[in-house]
């Protein structure tokens, strides 16, 4: 059974909205698109391809879907680890709108996304891999269904857009499984999913 796991792009202020450019995603008037692109750099190559490396099939939002299906096609070279990946193994598609899909090997999951999702775990042979696709990813983390979130925290802050964990979000516990800060100062952490958060309480000392 293969494990579910989210990569995501936040700034220090938790938004996920358009980081690849300007015109990805202007919901709400977000004019701030592009914040990720000054901060790439070998290390983040690097965290890339390791990505890539491990994945078996992908799981991708529709607005996502999207934006990769007008880009990823025109990139044609059998070598390059991201392109050969995205363009050869499957590709599954959260959308309740989408009926022909032109990006071959893609399969559009319409009905119970906790039973779908969960047989695509169980027949996937590597990583099933969620991509950016910040409101299919939230809705992952709430029917716990995600094992393992790659979070990428860039030293910005945006003060508006969409936020990858916002009000209402899921209390849900990690374990911190490693990590490393880029050249260009992205904190790289890796965290598997353990359930619920434990509380506790810093209390004073009983009086002798």
């Amino acid at each position: 059974m293969g494990k579910l796991v989210v990569i995501s792009f936040v700034t220090l202020d938790g938004v996920y909205q358009a980081p690849g450019g300007p015109q990805e995603d202007t919901r709400d008037g977000f004019g701030q698109g592009g914040w990720s692109v000054p901060y790439v750099d070998e290390d983040f190559g690097r965290f890339v391809d390791g990505v890539f490396a491990r994945v078996g099939a992908f799981l991708l939002g529709r607005r996502t879907y999207d934006i990769f299906a007008g880009y990823w096609p025109k990139m044609t070279d059998p070598a390059d680890p991201v392109a050969g990946k995205l363009n050869a193994l499957p590709k599954y598609v959260a959308s309740s709108t989408l009926t022909d899909p032109g990006w071959a090997g893609t399969t559009v999951i319409g009905g119970d996304l906790a039973e779908e999702v969960t047989a695509l775990k169980e027949r996937t042979d590597g990583e099933l891999q969620v991509h950016g696709s910040g409101a299919l990813a939230r809705s992952l983390f709430t029917l716990g269904l995600v094992d393992t979130l790659h979070l990428l925290t860039y030293p910005v802050v945006l003060g508006a857009g969409r936020r990858l964990f916002a009000e209402g979000s899921l209390p849900t516990a990690f374990r911190h499984t490693g990590g490393h800060i880029t050249a260009a100062g992205v904190s790289v952490q890796s965290y598997d999913v353990t359930g619920s958060p434990a509380y506790g309480t810093y209390g004073l000392p009983e009086d002798g």
